[in-house]
Order: C-alpha cells, then structure tokens, then sequence
C-alpha cells in the first residue's frame, strides 16, 4: 500500500504519509492516488493545484475557507520547509464545530493533510524558504471567500510564533463565536 492514512482527532481530518522508495539516486513517491484515497474515506474530485512560496518565517496564510455552494476541500503538503497547519472545524451541526486541530508539516518528512469541506486552513511557517502545495476540489470563487481570526482567543491556537506576518485582509476575519452564530442563521 503506498499510504499510510492516520486519522486526527477531529472526525473527517486525515493524515496521509505516502511510502518513499530510496536508493542510491535519490526517492521517488506517490503524492496522491484516487483510489488509495478513496479507500481510506477521502473521496473528492480534486481539480485545481495551488502553490505558496514563502520567503520568511512567521509568514501566516488563513484562517481561509470557501462557502457553500464553492466549498474546497484540500490536501495540503509542505515540500520545503516546515509550517505549523491548523483546520478549523465550521460543519453545522457538528459536535466539534468551533475546535482546531494543529500538525505541523515538514517538506524531509512527507505527509498529507486531509482537509475535508466545512474547515476553515491556514498556516504558519516554521522556516525561512519553504513552499507549500495543495489540491482543491473547487475553484477559487472570490464571492464565497471567509476566513477566521488567527489569534481569536476563543480558538486558543498555539502559534508558534507571536507576531507572524500576514495580510491586511487575514487581520481583519471575525473570531469564531461571531463566525459560527452568523452560519447558524443561514
């Protein structure tokens, strides 16, 4: 099996780490194969790949997430660098709506985190130089842009680092009482 498919704490969160093949010349591995995923539960039809080039660390990309009906879910993997990766469970209904789970990802050590429909994502980045890759399984679609306060001190997420460098856009995200009241109304 090329996969090795760990699931987190929070239902629908899965931690891939593909089988690296070594030998004198160098590795090669499979970074995703549809139906290995699919037998592990993580179905989708991803469609789109992203890559994030990150020049310094304390750079922070999220909290992000996409509405219905352009909600993405993602398979994020640092291949250079290491980040500190958190998802964000906002699914109704859910009983760990409102909880985050954080892994951090290292470009030497290969893995992929599986991050279902209904989680806001973001990162943190651990090194100078690092770049991140992920599939989506929908376009970007600016109409249903969201995001979530990084520092929301309800979330209690552990940075890392104190006073990442982020957009202006990522500063301004409402905290997740405020997120998760204004989905119930929907």
């Amino acid at each position: 099996m090329p996969f090795d498919f760990q699931p987190l704490p929070l239902p629908g969160l899965f931690l891939a780490r593909p089988r690296v093949f070594s030998d004198g010349r160098g590795s090669f591995m499979e970074t995703w194969r549809r139906d290995e995923f699919e037998r592990a539960g993580i179905a989708g039809d991803f469609m789109q790949d992203n890559s994030a080039k990150n020049s310094k660390r304390g750079v922070l990309r999220g909290l992000h997430f996409q509405r219905d009906p352009h909600a993405q879910a993602k398979l994020v993997r640092c291949v250079r660098g290491r980040i500190f990766d958190v998802a964000v469970d906002l699914r109704p209904g859910s009983p760990t709506a409102g909880r985050h789970l954080a892994v951090e990802l290292d470009g030497d050590v290969p893995s992929v985190l599986c991050v279902p429909r209904g989680f806001a994502h973001g990162y943190l980045t651990l090194t100078d130089e690092s770049e991140v890759e992920y599939k989506v399984d929908a376009p970007y679609a600016p109409e249903s842009e969201g995001g979530l306060a990084w520092d929301d001190l309800e979330l209690g997420i552990p940075w890392p680092v104190r006073d990442p460098l982020l957009n202006e856009r990522d500063r301004k995200w409402p905290g997740i009482r405020k997120l998760l009241e204004a989905r119930k109304s929907l």
